[in-house]
């Protein structure tokens, strides 16, 4: 399946994906004790939320930023300049970490991350086709999926060195890989041909001219009910995200009293399942049904997230149905939601409307670690709560997009009876 992938990827996004791994892999190791490490090291539930909206907030600042400064330098100067600020320095803080104020310090690195994400997206799509990018998105998908079956190597560390110690190699290895990443990506790309010619305009153009060109974007996409709700629906995606991120690892270990090494064998199982999806279920979809399809897996996403409230203290059985239905709702809903936004972003316009668009994320979702650490202190149930309603509302949001516009996105595996062939887009 994934050898018909690669054949639609070719230049810049070929270049971002081949070195994907290389960030992911170890990214998936460590995020899954990120939050027990913090705890560990004596940093409270609250303060852990606080934290969190720390360095939400600063990717709001930088989110600002992004658009102007990844035209003003261009995608891959940015990119790896950025890149190496907000990971490279802020997986040393962590691996080093002796208390609060070192989880201070990286939060506010690490929220620098926002102006390499937009220029990675622009150097990602940019000079790609709307019919290409289905695949590259499902390609990226299935390379962190992959990239989460290494999850349990974390779990063996934790398991032969205790916590603390094996989370610190799990830093410095996310180090070594990410930065390797970046020097390596930045060979294998080339200047967009939108990016060569944005850094000249930004040149000339200035700050306070940029700024106007922020303005006439953002008008744009307040006159556009279907650009509203697809934001909408990708903004409390990463709601969902965010708080889940964050709470779930110290759910399964502090109330369901999972053990730590088990933890990443859950993450394993997840990443299994969304395989079998992507290799039996995907293909299948085809490019009438995406916006069913996307419905579908936000409800189940948000059955998931119901049976984790529900799901006793000790319980394994129930918490793998829930992993599983997540699984299943989330390898339908990313490669459909994010080839969706993909599309419906003009290119000409893309690291603005991209930029405004973090903004409205982080916006949004910056005071829910707060809310989280709160919700959590109150009762460890009540963050999925928030999560299953966010899914909730983004299903409500699909159906209303349904009726304001004609979803058109292609899908890897349809047949030569749809759009295929025709061409993508929103």
């Amino acid at each position: 399946m994934f050898g018909s992938f690669v054949q639609h990827i070719r230049g810049n996004s070929k270049g971002c994906l081949v070195f994907e791994p290389l960030f992911l892999i170890p990214y998936s190791m460590y995020g899954t004790y990120a939050t027990v490490y913090m705890y560990e090291l004596g940093v409270g539930a609250t303060a852990i939320g606080w934290i969190a909206s720390l360095g939400l907030v600063m990717q709001f600042f930088s989110s600002l930023l992004s658009g102007y400064l990844t035209d003003r330098m261009g995608r891959k100067a940015a990119l790896l300049t950025f890149d190496l600020v907000s990971w490279t320095a802020a997986t040393l803080l962590w691996a080093a970490a002796q208390n609060v104020w070192f989880f201070v310090i990286a939060a506010i690195v690490n929220g620098f991350q926002k102006i390499p994400n937009t220029a990675w997206y622009c150097l990602l799509v940019e000079d790609s086709t709307p019919q290409q990018r289905t695949y590259v998105f499902t390609a990226l998908q299935f390379i962190g999926v992959i990239g989460g079956m290494f999850a349990p190597l974390g779990g063996l560390l934790v398991s032969h060195f205790t916590l603390i110690p094996a989370v610190r190699i799990m830093y410095i290895i996310a180090f070594v890989c990410m930065t390797t990443q970046f020097i390596g990506r930045n060979y294998a790309t080339r200047e967009t041909e939108i990016g060569l010619r944005k850094r000249q305009e930004a040149k000339r153009i200035g700050l306070a001219e940029s700024a106007r060109e922020y303005k006439a974007v953002a008008q744009a996409i307040v006159r556009n009910p279907a650009l509203l709700l697809m934001f909408g629906v990708y903004i409390l995606y990463n709601f969902q995200m965010t708080l889940k991120t964050t709470y779930l690892s110290l759910y399964m270990v502090n109330y369901l009293q999972i053990g730590d090494w088990i933890v990443s064998v859950f993450l394993a199982v997840s990443a299994v399942v969304m395989l079998l999806f992507m290799w039996f279920v995907l293909p299948r979809i085809r490019e009438r049904q995406t916006t069913a399809a996307l419905i579908g897996g936000l409800v189940v996403s948000a059955a998931a997230n119901v049976l984790l409230i529900f799901v006793p203290p000790g319980q394994v059985a129930g918490l793998a149905v829930s992993t599983v239905l997540s699984a299943a709702g989330t390898v339908v809903i990313m490669p459909i939601l994010e080839t969706a936004v993909a599309n419906i972003i003009d290119d000409e316009h893309r690291a603005k409307m991209f930029a405004i668009l973090s903004v409205l994320i982080l916006a949004f979702i910056s005071p829910s670690g707060v809310i989280g650490g709160w919700a959590y202190q109150l009762d460890p149930r009540i963050p999925f709560l928030l999560i299953a309603a966010a899914f909730a509302v983004s299903a409500v949001c699909m159906a209303a997009y349904r009726k304001t516009a004609s979803a058109r996105i292609d899908y890897p595996g349809n047949s030569k009876d749809n759009t295929m062939e025709g061409g993508a887009g929103i």
